[in-house]
């Protein structure tokens, strides 16, 4: 039997292993240095998803007053569509709400339509659109906003974090 796959809080040395996913997941990926820098934020959280001491995948979220940010989420492609981003989805709305957080966003490209249909089953809203935001290719974004005031969807989507 399989272990489970746990959800924690990102550590210092979880960084070299997110920074993989994020090179194998992005054209443009954040540096060591940007990881680095939000582990330091107070209003900042990082989370990983693991099994077996395996790092799987990642989310990062961050709050300014009562609005979060969820900055960015990956799944090693090795570890794909076995429901890891929806757990780690849920977790940051979860713990955002927790922090206070009102209302949470994300911008995603258009042509991502696996992220989008998750984020819309996770309750998120398109309320925007910014001009050429992602590079590599140059694509538009979609700005998607959550209520986090409201539980019927969070109710559904629990998950813990150790």
């Amino acid at each position: 039997m399989s272990e489970p796959v746990t959800l924690r809080l990102m550590r210092a040395g979880d960084v070299p292993e997110v920074c993989r996913i994020e090179r194998q997941s992005y054209g443009v990926p954040w540096s060591e240095l940007t990881f680095r820098g939000l582990l330091q934020r107070r209003d900042a959280e990082l989370l990983v998803a693991e099994q077996a001491g395996v790092l799987a995948g990642y989310a990062v979220f961050w709050q300014v007053l009562d609005q979060g940010e969820l900055g960015n989420v990956a799944v090693d492609p090795a570890w794909r569509r076995r429901g890891l981003a929806r757990r780690l989805v849920a977790a940051v709305m979860e713990r955002a709400a927790a922090r206070g957080v009102r209302e949470l966003f994300l911008e995603v490209r258009p042509s991502n339509t696996g992220a989008r249909q998750l984020y819309e089953s996770l309750g998120f809203s398109r309320v925007g659109q910014r001009r050429n935001y992602y590079q590599e290719p140059v694509e538009d974004a979609l700005v998607m906003r959550v209520s986090l005031t409201r539980d019927p969807n969070l109710a559904g989507a629990r998950a813990a974090v150790e």
